[in-house]
């Protein structure tokens, strides 16, 4: 069952979302809202509505999205940033240096996308802007070692940590044993981390030392 709004969010509770239907063998509380296109939007229950930077704004729908999520290139940018969404907005730029447009988006009220294979100075100076704003980040991996980084980068700069370390070395043991606090404010950070196959990420996870709440 996912957790109750009383208890505070564990570190992987709701981390993973995905754009493929709900995979099987995957514990529920793991799973974010997925991601639908804007013809989908009315299909049922939360999700995360997908929009074209180059289309218009999206219409009414029955059901209000968890968020918005769309990528652009930087000549859309201005127009994403004065864009005022009905639901939170997230953000992928292309071919962006991370660091400086999150601050644009946080500015803005926008939640910045970290994109999937980035430096660790990257990662380092997009934390340094993030860990200080209130709009929080969404992130994509490839596989489990960089949903792990992510976390562990995030914890970090919450921390006081080397950030640039935490992603050279992530230390699961040590992401294991915060308490419940701790984690919980890295998830108002690391809001989600979209990846293509939840179970295999969970299952690499695990093999990281890494083991999902029962």
């Amino acid at each position: 069952m996912p957790p109750s709004r009383d208890e505070p969010r564990g570190l992987l509770d709701a981390l993973l979302t995905h754009r493929a239907p709900a995979p099987t063998g995957v514990s529920d509380r793991l799973l974010a809202p997925r991601i639908v296109t804007a013809a989908e939007a009315d299909s049922g229950g939360d999700v995360v509505v997908e929009l074209d930077a180059s289309a218009e704004a999206p219409g009414p729908v029955n059901r209000r999205p968890v968020r918005y999520q769309i990528d652009c290139t930087p000549e859309y940018l201005g127009d994403v940033l004065a864009f005022t969404a009905p639901a939170p907005l997230c953000v992928y730029v292309a071919g962006d240096t991370p660091a400086d447009t999150a601050r644009g988006l946080t500015a803005a009220g926008h939640i910045p996308g970290l994109p999937a294979g980035r430096s660790a100075d990257e990662i380092a100076d997009f934390l340094a802007v993030l860990a200080h704003s209130d709009t929080g980040y969404v992130a994509r991996a490839r596989d489990a070692a960089e949903v792990l980084v992510l976390l562990s980068a995030t914890t970090a700069a919450l921390s006081g940590f080397d950030v640039r370390q935490a992603v050279t070395e992530p230390d699961a043991a040590r992401l294991a044993a915060l308490v419940p606090e701790a984690a919980a404010a890295v998830r108002e950070i690391l809001l989600t981390v979209e990846v293509d196959d939840p179970a295999a990420i969970v299952a690499g996870l695990a093999d990281l030392g890494l083991t999902a709440p029962a």
